[in-house]
């Protein structure tokens, strides 16, 4: 499928290197894990260059990648669909998947709202949805604010990469307006001390890990019925 990209849609998307780093992929590790997720198929939407694959191939029968642009190092045996994500609708069917999963890709778009829409469409009724971003509560992100008026991972640097900074609060009510309930947040537990390049020692950060943590994790089930 041929899909027409807006202006400086590609080059955003490639920008951020189609990848996420390993402690964001351990912290959705670690909720599938707990919450025994698995089924017949998961869609990662922003799927960038498919690293989630390696992690859930054993944990669904099929793996369905969307974004923008297919990565060179997309996996060969993984399905993929080329979209923007900033506009229209996702080619593929309602209650598709068991798991739909936007890993560190709602901060790139537009419109916040209108992706938990399309990723709650996705998903089956009992099925799972997850959405990972920056922490803008972090302590290294507030002080930044306080400092420089931006967010850590809204700075000039990754502008027009990083468009939208959302809170904890905006991501669970973005969640229930969309039918999602059995709302959570979880945190990556890696998080850089502020001024220097050495991160917080992991029993440190899971002692307070909203103040040390660079990544959040929102994680709610469709409703049944809805």
């Amino acid at each position: 499928m041929n899909v027409e990209l807006g202006p400086g849609v590609e080059a955003r998307a490639r920008k951020s290197l189609g990848i996420s780093n390993d402690a964001i992929l351990q912290m959705v590790g670690r909720v599938l894990e707990r919450n025994r997720i698995s089924g017949d198929c998961v869609v990662d939407v922003g799927c960038g260059a498919g690293n989630f694959y390696h992690q859930v191939r054993t944990r669904f029968s099929r793996y369905m990648g969307v974004d923008v642009v297919r990565y060179e190092d997309f996996p060969e045996h993984a399905e993929f669909r080329s979209f923007d994500l900033d506009s229209g609708r996702i080619p593929l069917p309602d209650h598709s998947a068991d798991l739909v999963t936007a890993i560190e890709v709602i901060e790139h778009l537009e419109n916040p709202r209108d992706l938990m829409r399309k990723l709650a469409r996705l998903v089956k009724p009992g099925g799972w949805v997850i959405v990972t971003t920056p922490n803008q509560l972090s302590l290294l992100s507030l002080l930044t604010l306080v400092t420089k008026h931006r967010f850590q991972a809204f700075q000039d640097t990754h502008y027009p990469a990083h468009l939208t900074a959302l809170l904890e609060c905006d991501l669970k009510r973005i969640a229930s307006e969309c039918g999602l309930g059995e709302i959570e947040i979880n945190y990556s537990l890696e998080g850089r001390i502020p001024g220097t390049a050495w991160h917080y020692p992991q029993p440190l950060s899971r002692c307070f890990p909203r103040a040390l943590s660079e990544n959040i994790l929102m994680i709610g089930r469709r409703n049944i019925g809805s």
